[in-house]
């Protein structure tokens, strides 16, 4: 078992396990993207029915998470890690085999729960074994999760076109053997000693007096949620309308979220020395040019021009939780659900709202308007707090 006694030092192989967790679980979350067009085909789906299917995992995302932060900052047990974990493993790959609408739906239900249980109590030991690297960790943690929507897609679109839709349940093999391997190695959370406070007394404890400035680095990172989402759900659409090969939308939309995870890790590096709140306006500036020269790309141009609107897009992450935790210490994985599910999940029920301006205008003229958001998040921005100072 891992100890937390050198709260300076940082515990690479924790830390490593917990960027494991994170890659395996939303490993299997990313395959329901690039179904949906299978699913419309097996069942017969309307628009509303894939908007409900989409709906319902974006719901629970946000609702479920901190719930289980509650929890998880209450008792020590590995239960929301371990048990999450496998129930993503598990029922998502039998989602292939759902002989109808319901059953499917009920299938990433289940695996969206999963997800939800394991993301706040694993977030919250990031900086338990982080030390005095706590963004950079985070970032490493952050890593993992975003890698695996880079690599999901394409490996679940390559898997059932080759061996078909009802074959799905056989990829549960993938996380089963890392699965074993993260029983015996995951060290049991460190719970905050909130057991006996009730939820209110647990709230009024963890947030307390930071309150305010939570919320403001809520708003940011549920816009950022917003923005991010909504381009990759609709830029596969106006690629497609601009002639782009499938093959290719793939690689444009890999290159984008991939460019997100080395800026997290970039932002993560320099956030263990320079001041949050100066990435944070870096970040969101540049993001408004970076997705403009995205939109308006054309040919090959359009590759570099995704990376570079990935990169800022994706940036501030995983600094933004470790901000929330460096605020409410005492609530680690309450915060983290907040930062991460929550803001998620709300960020993604705008995307119905997107697309319905879409409907109203065009896709292009809709996604010019949204990149201007992140100016608003500037000005958010400018109220947060000074977290930490640079080191020496």
């Amino acid at each position: 078992m891992a100890t937390t006694e050198n709260s300076n030092k940082t515990n690479l192989n924790v830390i490593f396990t917990l960027t494991l967790v994170h890659f395996i679980g939303d490993f299997y979350s990313s395959f329901s993207t690039p179904l949906i067009p299978g699913f419309v085909e097996k069942f017969s789906l309307s628009m509303a029915q894939v908007g409900l299917f989409t709906g319902i995992i974006r719901f629970l995302a946000f609702i479920v998470q901190p719930s289980v932060g509650y929890f998880a900052d209450r008792y020590q047990t590995r239960f929301f890690i371990l048990g999450g974990l496998l129930m993503t493993i598990v029922f998502v790959p039998l989602s292939g085999a759902a002989p109808s609408f319901f059953l499917l739906v009920l299938c990433f239900a289940l695996g969206s729960v999963g997800s939800s249980m394991f993301h706040p109590a694993v977030t919250g030991m990031v900086p338990v074994y982080g030390g005095r690297n706590t963004g950079f960790s985070m970032s490493i943690f952050n890593t993992g999760g975003t890698l695996a929507f880079g690599i999901g897609p394409i490996f679940i679109a390559w898997f059932v076109v080759k061996f078909g839709l009802t074959s799905m349940p056989v990829t549960m093999f993938i996380g089963v053997i890392p699965f074993v391997y993260l029983f015996y190695i995951l060290p049991v959370p460190v719970s905050e000693g909130l057991k006996y406070s009730g939820f209110i007394g647990s709230m009024r404890e963890t947030l307390g007096t930071v309150w305010k400035p939570l919320t403001l680095i809520w708003l940011v990172m549920m816009m950022r949620a917003a923005i991010a989402q909504s381009f990759i759900t609709f830029m596969t659409v106006l690629l497609a309308d601009r002639g782009y090969a499938l093959i290719s939308i793939g690689a444009i939309t890999s290159l984008f979220i991939v460019a997100g995870t080395a800026s997290g890790l970039l932002s993560g590096f320099l956030s263990d020395r320079v001041d949050f709140k100066k990435i944070f306006i870096v970040a969101h500036g540049m993001m408004v040019p970076a997705l403009l020269l995205f939109l308006h790309a054309h040919g090959r141009w359009v590759y570099p021009a995704a990376a570079l609107g990935g990169f800022f897009a994706l940036a501030t992450l995983p600094i933004g939780v470790v901000m929330a935790q460096e605020l409410a210490p005492k609530g680690r994985s309450m915060v983290a659900s907040l930062m991460m599910g929550f803001a998620y999940g709300l960020g993604g029920a705008f995307s119905p709202l997107v697309g319905k301006l879409a409907d109203m205008t065009s896709i292009q003229a809709t996604l010019n308007v949204l990149t201007f958001l992140p100016l608003v998040t500037v000005v958010v921005i400018l109220f947060f707090p000074k977290v930490r100072k640079p080191l020496n």
